[in-house]
């Protein structure tokens, strides 16, 4: 049947996904595509698991189409703008089909490493689900059914609300310093077939790691290896975070700062339960709320907070996210600092705290919707799942709140089976949705400051590649995060999916006009680029190591054109820097870090020996 203008989506919580599966391998061909249609999402290349990374049964996914709806108001029986036909609805409001029509996929999955979210079919949007993978799909159409360990999620319908229940779960002269040690308890034997995989490779770190470095290469400033006593499972790690010449990161049952210049540690604070969460970025005045867990049994919750003041380490406050409902607190918690408001959101609640002293500031909202998931920074954008009483009518919207009252100032709906995935943007705000509906189908529009529809992004029959570190919104992801992606005032920069010949790899940074969502220009450059950030007014783009070639940062102008190069890493080190499994990555004050983003080792021998963070510098 056909659906009726401005239909509010059909709702879940965030419908999640699991960053614990990649999708398919290998993009498959999308079908024909009408004049001017949006493009269909990324592929990220296979990586195996590391070590303690839990296991899945490899399932077939459909592809996703890229999914972008007509404009909003459009009449019944009318079809979308690229040819849709009448009956299905877009996430603005308007009837259409899924664009593009999905198709199966036709490669098995594997898995991709815990921690890292892989992207979804075409080459995969990272934070845009593909059905059976990281991006979405399985049950929930949209999204990936979850497996927390061995534990199946089981889904409950409430009172027309859709919930979860989880089940347990210098010239290069001198020699670089490294930084760590290890303790010598010995992590449990790790389970057959494993290798271990987050142990950065290459030569002995007390190398002179610059004694190859070529002209015109930077230098390796500091390369850090592990000093934390892991679980059997290794562990994830958050942060980095930067302030007053300390970078800082969490792992496991510590926080721990270092000297920006030559990786010294500064201080550390040990905490007596797991970190489960925490923030995209700390306050401004450098303070930050981490989540940890209410005990050290396998049925321990993410539900405590601690602040830690990132200048000194030493911890604050600590308060509880309480439970608010019988099937409150069953996914992890994700938490956003905004001005003093420190928010906790999961599935179907939230409750935001003062970054001063720990007391609550507000906690469910009047009216049917409720927030699950914010953004940190200036402007607390939340997305939100309503929940009316009748399933044919539960919807997500997006939404703008007051961080000290949590009211709300604009609300965006989206259309029926639609839902927030990801926010590659808060200002200018871009944000990512999937059908959970449609297999599939994914979105990326801009609203203005006001929450008005300002475009659509057409990507035309390009394939693209964000990579959101773990999209899965509901257990314990962030809405934000995503490299892949940036945007200034007129313009969004998104990177497409890799392509191959041999052993070459390349791909295109698109800038698109956020006024009307079509290309602006392209950037090709010898190898792939991914987006970070706006720096100077151009955009940074990261470029991954190779087996033959160190990484790299360069810049690409506001107004297109070839990358200009800001550090080439040295190639006498790409093996060590290629060897980190998983990484995140940073620029700050002329320092570019590598920093893993999981850390596990099948010995104690191993644990000892993993690089944790590589950083250059001129």
């Amino acid at each position: 049947m056909s659906q009726p203008p401005n239909q509010p989506p059909q709702g879940g919580f965030g419908a999640p996904q699991d960053p614990r599966q990649q999708p398919p391998q290998g993009p498959a061909q999308p079908p024909q595509m009408p004049p001017a249609p949006p493009a269909a999402p990324p592929q990220q290349p296979p990586a195996q698991p590391g070590y303690g990374y839990p296991q899945q049964p490899p399932q077939q996914a459909p592809q996703p189409g890229y999914g972008y709806p007509g404009q909003p108001g459009q009449q019944p029986g009318q079809p979308g703008p690229y040819g849709q036909q009448p009956g299905q609805a877009g996430p603005y409001g308007q009837p259409q089909p899924g664009p593009y029509g999905q198709q199966p996929g036709p490669y098995g999955q594997q898995q991709a490493p815990y921690g890292q979210q892989q992207p979804g079919p075409y080459g995969g949007f990272p934070g845009a689900p593909a059905p059976g993978g990281s991006g979405g799909g399985g049950p929930f159409k949209g999204k990936a059914a979850v497996v927390i360990g061995a534990a199946l999620a089981a889904v409950l319908v409430v009172g027309g609300g859709l919930y979860l229940a989880l089940g347990d779960d210098d010239g290069g002269k001198k020699k670089r310093p490294v930084a760590g040690g290890s303790k010598d308890n010995k992590p449990q034997d790790p389970p057959s077939g494993d290798t271990g995989g987050d142990s950065a490779g290459g030569r002995d770190a007390g190398d002179d790691l610059n004694a190859g470095r070529q002209a015109g290469e930077s230098k390796v400033l500091w390369l850090q290896k592990n000093d934390v006593d892991l679980p059997r499972n290794g562990a994830d790690v958050y942060g980095p975070w930067f302030t007053d010449g300390l970078v800082v990161k969490a792992m496991y049952k510590k926080v721990a700062a270092y000297n920006a210049g030559d990786g010294k540690e500064k201080w550390t604070l040990p905490l007596s339960t797991e970190i489960c969460a925490a923030p995209l970025k700390p306050a401004d005045d450098g303070k930050i709320v981490i989540g940890v867990k209410d005990g050290t049994t396998e049925r321990a919750k993410c539900s405590k907070l601690q602040m830690i003041d990132l200048k000194t380490g030493k911890a604050g406050w600590t308060a509880e996210v309480k439970k608010e409902g019988t099937f409150d607190i069953l996914s992890d918690i994700t938490i956003a600092i905004s001005g003093n408001t420190v928010t906790a959101g999961r599935t179907g609640h939230s409750t935001a705290f003062s970054m001063k002293d720990g007391k609550q500031l507000w906690g469910k909202l009047p009216g049917e919707c409720q927030p699950y998931a914010f953004t940190s920074g200036a402007k607390l954008i939340a997305a939100a799942a309503c929940s009316t009483g009748e399933a044919a009518k539960n919807h997500e919207r997006i939404q703008e709140h007051d961080p000290a009252t949590g009211k709300v100032k604009w609300s965006y709906p989206l259309a029926k089976g639609w839902e927030a995935d990801k926010v590659y943007s808060v200002s200018p705000l871009v944000v990512s949705a999937t059908n959970r509906e449609k297999k599939g189908e994914w979105s990326v529009f801009a609203l203005t400051d006001k929450g008005k529809l300002r475009s659509v992004i057409d990507g035309g029959k390009d394939k693209f590649q964000p990579r959101c570190g773990g999209s899965f919104i509901v257990f314990g992801q962030n809405l934000q995060g995503c490299t892949g992606v940036a945007a200034d005032a007129n313009t969004f920069y998104m990177a497409t999916a890799e392509k191959t010949s041999g052993l070459d790899r390349s791909n295109e940074v698109i800038a698109f006009n956020l006024d009307t969502g079509k290309p602006k220009w392209r950037s090709a450059g010898d190898r792939p680029m991914m987006p970070l950030r706006m720096e100077g007014g151009e955009v940074l783009v990261h470029m991954d190591a190779s087996y033959d070639k160190g990484g790299a940062l360069a810049t690409v102008p506001a107004s297109g054109g070839k990358p200009k190069m800001l550090l080439q890493n040295p190639q006498s080190t790409a093996e060590i820097e290629n060897g980190f499994f998983t990484t995140k990555v940073a620029y700050e004050d002329g320092r570019f870090y590598v920093v893993a983003a999981r850390v596990s080792a099948s010995n104690d021998e191993e644990e000892k020996e993993a690089k944790t963070m590589m950083v250059f510098g001129k």
